[in-house]
């Protein structure tokens, strides 16, 4: 018997809007997927044929702009649509993002060195520089057979879902851009820096958002009357939450891949080296400021916004334009980094050895790595782990999940 304390349904419709939102992460993004899957088991842990989606606003960034659109292309019915998320994750191998051959893993390396030592010199290496570390063409083949985009548009006619929003940056202008498809007409927004495009999700937006800076190639969209070429949507986010916002939530569940928490990180002084740092450090730390800081950033904005509004007095109205927005952020309860080290092996040959040049060296401990190759670390044994970790940290949680969406739950 279903729970009686707990409605049968939430009422996209009627109810209040709650918005999914899904940072980036690389490999990390399948945390999401476990996280999803546990949530929706607290709020429907029979899977009732009446059951819909609780999430008519999503919105991601990076990898987790492309969970946000497999999910939203699916949301009519989210159990099947994190099943079939689950499967692509736990099935998942490195080739199937990027070339993992000696080739592709080195090839631009070598291409790379060969301007530096030649280029002065010979005109051709200079017009065929290559465009990033690693080829991702095995992902946009991957997407294409995975994501019915056309099923986006269908889902929004018909209800099931309000609107979904993705982020890219621009190199070639500098703005943070978020590109949405909603269920109905909404005037584009802007900020300094930062610009609405409304238009269809497609697949060359999944690959600009989920193109990390250096590691994969930008991706050209066309923006107006011109192209610009785009990268990963995680950079310069200054305001992650704000296209939820914008798309109608009252209500914001947040999906992080990295921890949050105010607890101070404590050292541990027999890691702690004068060595000076390796490029996967340096790289791996780079990466990680990109995708929490502006989320860090972005909570405790609302936090405070939260409080001046329970501040007003009741009966006193505030022509401010905006209003109180609850959020609850999920975030891994472990180390992704130390994981991600116990996987390293599971990795073809050459990628390893890549890391190995880099400075990933797979030991317990700062200068290890492991921070840049949980980022790259697309292979079933260390996403399963994830998936499965995620599922825990959430399901540890029910009772704040079934406050969240239900208000306090009477035991």
């Amino acid at each position: 018997m279903n729970d009686p304390s707990l409605p049968e349904t939430i009422n996209v419709a009627t109810g209040p809007q709650t918005a999914l939102v899904l940072t980036g992460g690389g490999a990390r993004a399948a945390y999401q997927v476990g996280a999803l899957q546990a949530i929706l088991a607290i709020l429907d842990p029979h899977k009732s044929a009446r059951f819909t989606n609780p999430f008519p606003v999503v919105c991601g960034s990076s990898a987790g702009a492309i969970n946000a659109t497999a999910y939203a292309c699916r949301s009519a019915h989210p159990h099947a649509a994190l099943k079939r998320l689950e499967k692509i994750w736990r099935s998942l191998h490195t080739g199937h993002v990027y070339r993992s051959d000696p080739v592709g893993v080195f090839g631009n390396g070598l291409r790379w060195l060969g301007m530096l030592m030649f280029g002065w010199a010979l005109q051709g290496l200079r017009d065929n520089a290559p465009k990033s570390l690693l080829d991702n063409r095995p992902l946009a083949k991957l997407l294409c057979g995975s994501i019915d985009f056309p099923n986006l548009q269908r889902n929004l006619e018909k209800g099931h879902l309000h609107g979904l929003a993705i982020t890219a940056s621009s190199y070639t202008s500098g703005n943070h851009l978020t590109f949405y498809q909603s269920s109905g007409p909404l005037d584009a927004w802007k900020g300094r820096r930062r610009y609405a495009i409304g238009e269809p999700i497609t697949l060359d937006h999944l690959m600009a958002s989920s193109a990390i800076p250096f590691v994969f190639p930008a991706a050209r969209l066309p923006l107006e009357e011109k192209w610009e070429w785009c990268g990963d949507g995680s950079m310069r986010q200054l305001a992650p939450i704000s296209p939820a916002i914008h798309l109608g939530a009252d209500r914001v569940l947040v999906i992080s891949t990295s921890a949050h928490g105010d607890a101070p990180v404590e050292e541990d002084p027999v890691h702690q080296s004068d060595q000076y740092p390796t490029l996967a450090q340096i790289g791996g730390h780079a990466l990680s400021d990109i995708f929490i800081d502006g989320l860090s950033i972005d909570l405790e904005r609302i936090s405070r916004i939260n409080t001046l509004l329970e501040s007003v007095p009741p009966g006193v109205q505030l022509n401010t334009g905006v209003k109180k927005i609850d959020v609850l952020t999920i975030s891994p309860s472990k180390s992704i980094d130390e994981i991600a080290l116990k996987h390293l092996n599971f990795m073809p040959k050459s990628v390893r050895a890549f890391l190995r040049v880099l400075g990933v060296s797979g030991r317990p401990g700062k200068e290890s790595g492991g921070l840049l190759a949980s980022f790259l670390l697309f292979e079933s044994a260390f996403t399963g782990e994830l998936i499965e970790m995620a599922f825990n940290d959430v399901m540890a949680r029910q009772e704040e999940i079934k406050a969240f969406f239900y208000g306090e739950v009477n035991e």
